[in-house]
C-alpha cells in the first residue's frame, strides 16, 4: 500500500491518488457518535498541503477557530521512525524550531504517523493531513478534506461566528458538485498527475487536462465573480488552494509551465479576490509551500534547491466587485 504520494504510480508511469481511509462524520445531533461540541475537536494541518489548507480556510472563513483548535506541522517531510525509511509530516520539537509550525499539544506526537498509530495500531496506509482529531475518544474522525469541509460548513453553526455563510447552499449543490468534479480532475489532482508522472506520455496527457481546465476557468470567470456564479461557494475554496500554489511550485516543480496564473487576467484577479477574503490570507504560508514541495520530493528535486521567486503580491486591487452585488 502507498505510504505517500511518491508511491502512487501505476505501471504506465501515471500518478494514481488513493482514497482516504478515515471517513467518520461529525453531526449536530447530540446523540451521534461524534457530536459537534465546542473544544472537542482538533485539526492537524500543513500550510503546504492544499487538501489541509481547504479545511483551515473553512475554520477561518466560518469563524470556527475558537471552537476547533488546530496545529500546523513542519513543511518539509522527515523521517517518522528511526526503524524505517518512511518520510512524512513531522512536528517541531519546540515552538521556535520552525516558524509557523507547532509541537503536538495533545498527544506529544513526533509525527502525523504517530497519530495514525494511536487511532489504528495496525494501520499501514498513507499518513496524510488533514487529520480531524477527537480529543475525547483520542482517535481520528476523518482525514478526507472534502468531507471535513462539509462538516465545518453546517454541523458547527451553533458555535460559528459566521454561521450565516453557507458555502454549499441547496440551490447550487448540483452546480458545485459538477464543478468540483472537473476542477479536481483537471487542476487539484491534475498538477500532481503532471508532477509525479514518471513517463513523458502520462505527463503530457495530464498537462493538457490541466490547461484545458484552467482555460475553462478563465472563460467562466470573465462572465461572473465566482466559479459557480456570483456567490462564494465551496468550489471557490477548493479551486483557490491550487491556484495560490501554481506559480510558486506547480509551474516549475511539477513542470506545469505552459502558462502562469498571473498571465491569465481573470484567474489572477480571482485568486487575489479569494486571498483577500477575511481570514483567508492567514491560511497561506508561501514559505511553507515552497519548503515542502522543493524539499520533500528528492526524486523530482534531488538537491532540494528552493527558488527565490516569484513572490507574487496577492494584496493588490482585483476589480472583481463589478460582477456581484
Amino acid at each position: 500500500m502507498a505510504r505517500s504520494g511518491l508511491d502512487e504510480t501505476s505501471a504506465s508511469g501515471a500518478f494514481v491518488k488513493t482514497a482516504s481511509t478515515f471517513r467518520n462524520f461529525i453531526s449536530r445531533d447530540p446523540n451521534s457518535q461524534f457530536p459537534a461540541e465546542f473544544g472537542r475537536y482538533h485539526l492537524y494541518v500543513s500550510y503546504a498541503c492544499p487538501w489541509a489548507s481547504r479545511c483551515l480556510s473553512y475554520l477561518m472563513i466560518k469563524g470556527l477557530d475558537k471552537a476547533i483548535s488546530f496545529t500546523p506541522v513542519k513543511p518539509k517531510w522527515d523521517r517518522t521512525r528511526e526503524t524505517d525509511e518512511h518520510m512524512g509530516w513531522v512536528f517541531p520539537s519546540s515552538e521556535t524550531e520552525e516558524p509557523g509550525a507547532k509541537p503536538d499539544p495533545l498527544n506529544g506526537a513526533k509525527s502525523i504517523r504517530d497519530l495514525y498509530d494511536i487511532a489504528s495500531p495496525n494501520y499501514t496506509g498513507k499518513c496524510t493531513v488533514p487529520v480531524l482529531w477527537d480529543k475525547k475518544l483520542k482517535t481520528i474522525v476523518s482525514n478526507e478534506s472534502g468531507e471535513i469541509i462539509r462538516m465545518l460548513n453546517t454541523e458547527f453553526n451553533a458555535m460559528a461566528e459566521n454561521a450565516a455563510l453557507d458555502l454549499y447552499p441547496p440551490h447550487l449543490q448540483a452546480k458545485i458538485d459538477e464543478t468540483n468534479e472537473w476542477v479536481y480532475h483537471g487542476i487539484n489532482n491534475g498538477v500532481y498527475r503532471c508532477g509525479f508522472a514518471r513517463k513523458q506520455e502520462p505527463h503530457e496527457e495530464a498537462l493538457k487536462e490541466v490547461f484545458d481546465a484552467l482555460d475553462k476557468c478563465e472563460e467562466i470567470l470573465g462572465k461572473q465573480r465566482y466559479i459557480c456564479g456570483n456567490t462564494l461557494t465551496e468550489a471557490d475554496i477548493r479551486l483557490f488552494v491550487s491556484l495560490i500554489r501554481f506559480d510558486e511550485v506547480y509551474a516549475l516543480h511539477f513542470k506545469c509551465n505552459k502558462k502562469l496564473i498571473r498571465e491569465y487576467t481573470n484567474l489572477f484577479n480571482y485568486t487575489k479576490d479569494i486571498f483577500q477574503l477575511p481570514g483567508i490570507s492567514s491560511t497561506v504560508n508561501i514559505q511553507h509551500i515552497k519548503l515542502h514541495y522543493y524539499g520533500s520530493h528528492p526524486t523530482i528535486n534531488p538537491f532540494g534547491i528552493i527558488p527565490v521567486g516569484p513572490n507574487t503580491d496577492y494584496s493588490t486591487p482585483h476589480g472583481r466587485e463589478k460582477f456581484s452585488a
